[in-house]
């Protein structure tokens, strides 16, 4: 069995752009059903991709904007490695 190298980490940016590439090509019409099927797949995992890059640049901004009983800012270290699933 053939060990799968590891995909190479895909920036926010880079996901939505390439996502527009793929519906723009399955809007067509004119791939064939294979071709079809391998963007759409591709296109999913961008999706959660992007949305997992979401979701921590969000946890980031909560930890950041939080506030002590007085209405103080308050400092909270966070992890900058990301989470196993």
């Amino acid at each position: 069995m053939a060990e799968k190298t590891p995909k190479p980490e895909v920036t926010f940016e880079a996901a939505k752009k390439r996502l527009g590439e793929i519906v723009e090509k399955l809007e067509e019409g004119e791939l064939p059903l294979e071709e079809s099927l391998r963007l759409f797949e591709e296109g999913v995992g961008l999706a959660r991709a992007a949305q997992e890059k979401l979701d921590s640049a969000e946890k980031r901004i909560e930890v950041l904007l939080k506030v002590d009983e007085q209405g103080r800012t308050k400092a909270t270290p966070f992890d900058l490695r990301p989470e196993d699933d």
